[in-house]
């Protein structure tokens, strides 16, 4: 076997020799890096597969004072998000989703006071920032549930739609939004609003629930005795890149 021949004064390139710390980021954290790399594709397709179906729709060419509800054309996000609770008859295009927005970005900064806390190891602190976080993702999933009730229960007058009965197009009253009927537009609007804000909601869902494991871990001080509360920093990757695609989600949504 023919030995390895190092040629006198030649730079040796630096690489990572092995160890738990790749580029100085601990195994926990990678894997987690790796993890949402992944999830990233996956919203992605469906982003793309969103904007795909949208322009593959007209829009309505008309001003948007006199825009009506029809399947034929794909809907401004301005008339179909414009209600907000207890305001039952008022008119406030995306206020609502707005309020929302900025609860998740909110909750994204305790995030980050929580995380930066860790490092001093001020228990205390962690513990009052997760639980704003908590609050902030409870309060995003019930807004949330809030929207998708009105989108599939609708208005109170519905909208006159062309559906396919028997093989002829008649004029039928649809209220509401589900899987094959949709009151705003075409029923690929709601099936994809049903299917990514739904997605999305699972991941901020499941991020609250780690968020109460870590704020219950930090409670009982097991990460005092551990000695580090790297495990705040590794929640709060996730948890920055569920706030995250929600900017994405909103924009393609709500915003185009």
């Amino acid at each position: 076997m023919a030995a390895n021949v190092t040629t006198p004064g030649a730079i040796e390139p630096k690489m990572w020799m092995g160890g738990i710390e790749p580029m100085k980021a601990s195994y926990g954290k990678l894997m987690m890096w790796f993890f949402l790399i992944s999830d990233t594709f996956t919203f992605s397709a469906l982003l793309v597969a969103y904007g795909t179906a949208r322009f593959s729709f007209p829009a309505f060419s008309g001003k948007a004072e006199d825009f009506t509800f029809s399947n034929m054309y794909w809907p401004i996000p301005e008339k179909v998000y414009e209600a907000v609770p207890f305001l039952h008859g008022v008119t406030l295009p995306l206020v609502f989703v707005g309020i929302m927005t900025f609860i998740l970005i909110a909750s994204s900064v305790t995030m980050v006071l929580a995380v930066e806390a860790g490092h001093r190891m001020d228990r205390e602190s962690v513990e009052k920032y997760m639980l704003w976080t908590i609050l902030g993702g409870f309060t995003f999933l019930g807004c949330q549930a809030w929207e998708w009730s009105h989108f599939i229960h609708g208005t109170d007058t519905g909208s006159v739609m062309k559906v396919l009965q028997d093989g002829v197009w008649v004029n039928k009253t649809v209220f509401g939004a589900n899987l094959t009927e949709n009151q705003y537009g075409p029923p690929a609007f709601a099936d994809f609003f049903f299917f990514i804000t739904g997605f999305h909601g699972t991941h901020v869902f499941s991020g609250v629930i780690l968020n109460i494991l870590i704020f219950f871990r930090s409670a009982t001080g097991f990460y005092d005795k551990r000695g580090s509360y790297e495990m705040v920093e590794k929640v709060g990757l996730y948890w920055h890149f569920v706030d995250l695609v929600w900017v994405f989600v909103f924009t393609f949504f709500y915003l185009v």
